[in-house]
């Protein structure tokens, strides 16, 4: 039994193809028996009948099962109603599953099934999509038993917007443990030397009114939250609200004493805390004025750290020929955070200087194996 396209005049709705564009699309995927049977070439079972070895379900069209689509219209239903709120996927899954599942859903029920939709782009593994049967696939679990912390990883998925594919590379998850680490210096600041620096516990309200350059990076932090979950460009502002507090957190782990203006960033100290927060990214329990906790072993080798600026401008350069403006300018900005000067020059290069540099670095888009 197929659901026929040509009875829904919206057909394609999600997708942005036309029944017409479909028709021309198909040639050659109707010459089985099952595509003899169709009134459209995208028309799609919603019953299947079982042969004499296959398991099947009792139905008033014999023995059978559903069909593909049908599992998830009717998981929607049976738990959560006739219409949801956010429907979530893969983008390979707009056409023809997606698709499919709303004519059948909102045929029968009469309603929208989803008010918004929300589509992901692949993880790739040096140019291909993760997958079991490339034998490239792996588990969040499995990266984190390996050592990496959770929230190196949850900013590394938000360097990328989640509509574009994301490069899962050795390099790039380095190149997020650098931008963790500074981060949350500045974070764990207000917690390690709250009581030196004379400021108060981070709440979930702050009556204090903002200073107008701060209530204009929070401005800018929620535009770019609300453009789509641009959480690139929401990175990029969070870099910049922690610059002057990486700063303070290290001359305070110098050994240094806070000077008047540095008492001052208690008000960008807790901004950064509350829009952190937004992205899921929290330092983790520290006693108040007790010494840092030991930095990760990627953190404390200087040649480890030139791997991962190393890694940070491959992939600037990765994203602006991708034309990925957005998260060109938030890898910038962790650049920049690091003390570092970029000369961006013809051919595809970048030098950078300064910071924890000791000499000049040059990338190339494409260095030399």
């Amino acid at each position: 039994m197929f659901f026929s396209v040509l009875s829904r005049r919206d057909y394609g709705k999600l997708s942005g193809r036309s029944i017409e564009q479909q028709r021309e699309g198909a040639s050659g995927r109707t010459g089985s028996e099952e595509g003899a049977r169709k009134q459209h070439p995208f028309d799609f079972a919603l019953w299947k009948g079982a042969r004499p070895e296959e398991p099947g379900f009792p139905s008033p069209w014999g023995p059978g099962r559903p069909g593909w689509h049908i599992e998830c219209s009717a998981m929607v239903r049976q738990e959560l109603g006739e219409t949801i709120d956010i429907h979530l996927g893969g983008a390979d899954l707009i056409f023809p599953h997606h698709e499919n599942e709303i004519a059948q859903s909102e045929t029968a029920t009469g309603r929208p099934l989803a008010q918004l939709w929300l589509h992901n782009g692949m993880v790739n593994v040096g140019g291909e999509k993760m997958s079991k049967s490339l034998g490239n696939f792996t588990t969040i679990r499995a990266l984190l038993d390996s050592g990496i912390s959770p929230m190196t990883l949850r900013l590394f998925v938000l360097q990328a917007h989640y509509r574009k594919p994301l490069d899962f590379t050795a390099a790039a998850l380095e190149a997020a443990a650098s931008g963790w680490k500074g981060l949350r210096a500045a974070l764990a600041v207000g917690q390690l030397q709250r009581r030196q620096l004379g400021w108060r516990q981070a709440s979930g309200s702050d009556p204090a009114p903002l200073p107008a350059e701060l209530q204009e990076l929070r401005a800018r932090f929620l535009a770019a939250m609300d453009d789509d979950l641009n959480t690139a460009v929401a990175l990029g502002e969070l870099f910049e609200l922690a610059r002057p507090l990486r700063g303070l957190a290290g001359r305070l782990r110098g050994g240094a004493h806070p000077d008047a203006a540095e008492r001052q960033l208690e008000a960008r100290w807790r901004l950064l805390v509350e829009l952190a927060g937004v992205l899921g990214l929290v330092a983790e329990s520290v006693e108040p004025d007790a010494p840092a906790p030991a930095e990760a072993p990627l953190a404390q080798e200087l040649s480890e750290e030139l791997q991962a600026i190393r890694a940070l401008l491959q992939q600037r350069l990765q994203a602006r020929q991708q034309r990925d403006f957005a998260r060109a300018d938030a890898l910038r900005q962790q650049l920049l955070d690091l003390g570092l000067a970029l000369f961006d020059k013809g051919g595809g290069s970048t030098t950078a200087t300064g910071g924890p540099l000791q000499q000049p670095l040059t990338v190339d888009l494409a260095p030399p194996a």
